[in-house]
């Protein structure tokens, strides 16, 4: 029998073998669960700023797992442990499973109503253990998809093989990075890909809690030609949050979504179904009424809520329809980029500069309490006033990160480890990422007007008060 191939537009040809683990793992692809993630988009919303960003969490998955084989190369070539490398290139492939629509965007809507089976994590726990893709790895040993899931969860003991799924270079990472930027057009965050493999090595680094050494775990480390590819990765990666990941335009719709699923939601346990605009029947509505079942939430994608669109916009419930009409015609809120407003009118050059930072923080919390406060006093048709706060940190120091697994390890000519921090002043001085927005309907002069009397007003107290 032939292999099967698969033409994708980042990898060219990914053949999967006649070999048992890919045979199985093809049969994987197969299920119904996998298959449901081609109805789901990597980037959610992204396409409605990038238009070529339409590729699927399927696509992805099956790059993550091409990149994990070309990754466990290096791996098998300083330990060869067949039975962790079969389970690590399992996980690889079955990471994203438990996406739902809008990927990030439905988990927020989980976090809100406190729906456990809208985060993927667990939702790819529950379908690894216990559905058809269960099924299919059992073929490679009774508790093979337990301990795929195990590794997914970053539970047990920690191998170089988990740093191939879950690491600073592991073959997520490594995916996405380069097939966001190829279909989203954009000509940040471009990666030497080649030359980081090709540097790639292994190494032992200490692990330990509170600072206190507990023992050595083994992961990928970099050798010392790859410093300047390393600063490339950390900035390519970075690039991708404020250019793709948080633009404006995008989490304008993502919070246009979480309204709506949130109010279909809150009507469904109201017993107004009816005001939905859906029937019973439906996915959506099935799932508010059920979200503990897997069978219920296997059912989402994002064709079904494209789908509901037209329904939901002749709903009963206003806010409903509202907010259904301008996701279907992509009718945004204005976005008040308030952090930037008050970055701007504090001066730099000023000699508290180095308390700056802290400044504006402080101010922009105190913008945030004033404009929730006025927005809950003056709506009356869901918030008035949406308001949008992140970060993102280009680089976790060692003190900040979760353990060995999450940092970039350098090897310096003299053979010694040094954490990439440490090693680059380009990485080293890379700042958080932070954003706080407003978000309003354009034709609301009122809010509009308020959201900026309310900023110069805390942002002139703030000023005072240095």
């Amino acid at each position: 029998m032939l292999n099967r191939r698969i033409r994708d537009p980042l990898h060219d040809l990914i053949a999967f073998s006649n070999k048992e683990l890919e045979r199985v793992l093809w049969e994987a692809v197969q299920t119904r669960p996998f298959q449901r993630l081609r109805r789901i988009r990597q980037l959610g919303f992204s396409d409605h700023v990038y238009p070529g960003a339409t590729h699927s969490r399927l696509a992805h998955s099956i790059g993550v797992f091409h990149t994990a084989r070309k990754l466990m190369e290096i791996v098998r070539a300083h330990v060869d442990q067949q039975s962790k490398e079969e389970r690590a290139l399992a996980a690889a492939l079955l990471h994203d499973l438990g996406h739902g629509p809008f990927s990030h965007a439905f988990e927020k809507v989980g976090k809100r109503l406190g729906l456990k089976l809208a985060d993927h994590e667990v939702m790819s726990d529950r379908l690894i253990r216990n559905s058809e893709v269960s099924e299919v790895l059992t073929q490679l040993g009774s508790g093979f998809a337990n301990d795929v899931a195990d590794i997914i969860q970053k539970g047990g003991v920690k191998s170089v093989h988990h740093a191939v799924v879950s690491s600073q270079f592991d073959a997520d990472r490594l995916d996405y990075v380069r097939r966001d930027r190829l279909m989203t057009g954009t000509q940040h965050a471009a990666i030497d890909f080649n030359w980081l493999l090709a540097n790639l090595e292994i190494g032992r680094v200490s692990e330990g809690v509170d600072e206190t050494p507990v023992g050595e775990v083994e992961t990928f480390v970099l050798g010392p030609k790859a410093v300047e590819a390393a600063e490339g990765y950390v900035l390519g990666l970075f690039h991708l949050y404020p250019t793709v990941y948080l633009h404006k335009a995008t989490r304008g719709m993502e919070m246009l979504f979480t309204e709506l699923l949130v109010q279909v939601v809150s009507l469904v346990r109201e017993g107004s179904i009816k005001k939905t605009g859906l029937p019973s029947s439906h996915p959506l509505i099935q799932f508010a009424k059920r979200p503990e079942e897997i069978d219920v939430a296997l059912n989402l994608d994002d064709t079904i809520v494209w789908g509901a669109l037209s329904q939901m916009c002749q709903a009963e419930d206003k806010l409903v329809s509202m907010l259904s009409s301008r996701i279907r015609d992509r009718k945004l809120y204005k976005c008040c980029d308030v952090r930037a407003e008050v970055t701007h009118a504090f001066d730099p050059k000023s000699t508290e500069a180095p308390n700056l930072k802290d400044q504006i923080d402080r101010c922009c919390a105190a913008i945030k309490e004033a404009l929730t406060e006025w927005s809950a006093k003056n709506s009356s048709l869901g918030p008035r006033v949406l308001l949008d706060e992140d970060k993102r940190s280009p680089y976790k120091s060692i003190g900040e990160s979760k353990g060995p697994l999450d940092r970039i390890n350098i090897r310096t000519p003299g053979g010694t480890l040094v954490d990439l921090g440490e090693r680059s002043t380009v990485v080293r001085s890379l700042q958080t990422y932070k954003l706080f927005r407003a978000y309003t309907d354009r034709n609301d002069h009122d809010a509009i007007e308020n959201i900026s009397k309310i900023t110069k007003g805390e942002i002139e107290k703030c000023r005072q008060s240095r």
